[in-house]
């Protein structure tokens, strides 16, 4: 159920990556697909559903990808109940590692419209550091304008760089990520 071939790993880390300008409709997009995943999810299960990624920070150029994480009490409950759910919703479920390919592991869906594009990734997740994370990463962008310029000028050179590699891409935001992940905390405490 949860293995996935190596050649489909392959696929999705070499697929085209595509970085273009803030859209406001990306609020709206969120709130529908917030409001499927509510309607259609065991309500006992989710603990909360938040809107991550470049997308969630408005004036923010990204990927048009919705990001969307959704905490959950029981992962192996997703795994039992909520695949095959998302699967009837037409996303595509992966198990895959939080961070290289080492465990944690979370359930992680990816829906496409009729082209084939990515429209969103659910991220399905057990609440933790690096959930909380995701969040305080957003909230940090969303009040510092010089950060969005300076996130947005790397992530454009990345692509350039890496426009079929998006292990690479990813790998290369990490140390501006933990940068403001660390000035985020100083001003938090």
């Amino acid at each position: 159920m949860d293995t996935v071939p190596h050649h489909r790993i392959e696929e999705l880390r070499s697929e085209r990556i595509a970085i273009v300008p803030h859209d406001p409709s990306w609020s709206e997009r969120y709130s529908e697909l917030e409001a499927k995943l509510s309607r259609s999810l065991p309500d006992d299960l989710i603990q909360r559903i938040a809107h991550i990624g470049s997308t969630a920070v408005p004036g923010l150029s990204a990927k048009p990808i919705i990001d969307v994480q959704v905490e959950v009490s029981s992962l192996d409950r997703v795994r039992r109940e909520v695949v095959p759910i998302m699967r009837d919703l037409a996303f595509e479920y992966i198990w895959r590692p939080t961070m290289g390919e080492a465990a944690p592991f979370y359930a992680w869906f990816i829906g496409r419209n009729t082209k084939g594009e990515r429209t969103s990734h659910i991220h399905m997740v057990e609440p933790d550091a690096a959930s909380a994370d995701r969040i305080l990463f957003r909230d940090f962008l969303r009040i510092n304008v010089e950060e969005i310029a300076r996130y947005e000028d790397l992530k454009h050179r990345l692509s350039s760089a890496h426009p079929n590699d998006r292990a690479a891409y990813t790998l290369g935001k990490t140390g501006f990520v933990m940068d403001v992940l660390r000035r985020a905390k100083l001003q938090r405490s």
